[in-house]
């Protein structure tokens, strides 16, 4: 498998600044949220929906939810009924994001994908593994508050307790949690209050169209968990 990218992990900050579609040259702007959300629906047919934003009160940016001890600032749904809003037609993402040009881009999970969700320091070490034995990838983003989240089957994400629990381990051990249907993740470009923008570690491409099933990833995010786990059993 061709790696294309590297990742450098310190202490909850992840190193990786290209975002899809969007030009190497540092005189190419960023895209924007509706640019990002209308690539997701036309070049990966994955629904997406508007979350809240960040605004800036006396200078602090806060969320548009109105909540001062949000602990997503800007990086959640904005509405309970959010499922009812999601859309994989770029058309009404255009119309969407025209009402709030800053609004997150949020992708539902269950649906086109699962993600399974674990620590950075945790991730790091298994993207290496996987690399190394060449074991097909799907798109992985990584957020600003050190978790990375790893594109895969819808279905997986209710497997993985009763995979873990086979390969030896129990599921409460470990900090490895799933995102499948009713959930949702915050894509990139979406900023996460003052904390940072969520990006992609593995960002959407051809060679990672087909995600990987529960058997292809789950054990080896499991025994990255356990290594974390042992860690800082050790040192505390």
């Amino acid at each position: 498998m061709v790696v294309e990218e590297t990742i450098t992990c310190t202490s909850g900050a992840t190193t990786n600044t290209r975002l899809p579609g969007q030009r190497t040259t540092s005189a190419a702007p960023p895209a924007s949220p509706l640019e990002h959300a209308v690539r997701y629906t036309q070049e990966r047919a994955w629904d997406v929906f508007p979350g809240t934003w960040l605004e800036t009160v006396d200078g602090v940016p806060r969320c548009a939810c109105g909540d001062s001890d949000c602990p997503a600032p800007g990086a959640h749904p904005a509405r309970p009924c959010w499922a009812d809003e999601t859309t994989g037609s770029a058309t009404t993402v255009r119309r969407l994001w025209e009402t709030e040009p800053r609004a997150a881009v949020l992708l539902p999970t269950g649906r086109a994908f699962d993600a399974l969700e674990v620590s950075e320091a945790v991730g790091c070490l298994a993207l290496a593994r996987l690399e190394r034995m060449a074991q097909p990838l799907g798109p992985v983003t990584c957020t600003p508050n050190g978790r990375m989240l790893f594109f895969v089957l819808p279905g997986v994400a209710a497997k993985v307790p009763a995979t873990v629990r086979r390969l030896g381990w129990s599921p409460t051990a470990l900090d490895l949690q799933g995102k499948g249907a009713g959930d949702w993740v915050a894509a990139p470009p979406t900023r996460l209050g003052t904390r940072g923008a969520v990006q992609w570690a593995r960002e959407p491409n051809a060679a990672n169209r087909w995600l990987p099933d529960v058997d292809e990833l789950v054990p080896t995010l499991a025994y990255a968990c356990s290594r974390e786990a042992v860690f800082v059993a050790a040192n505390a």
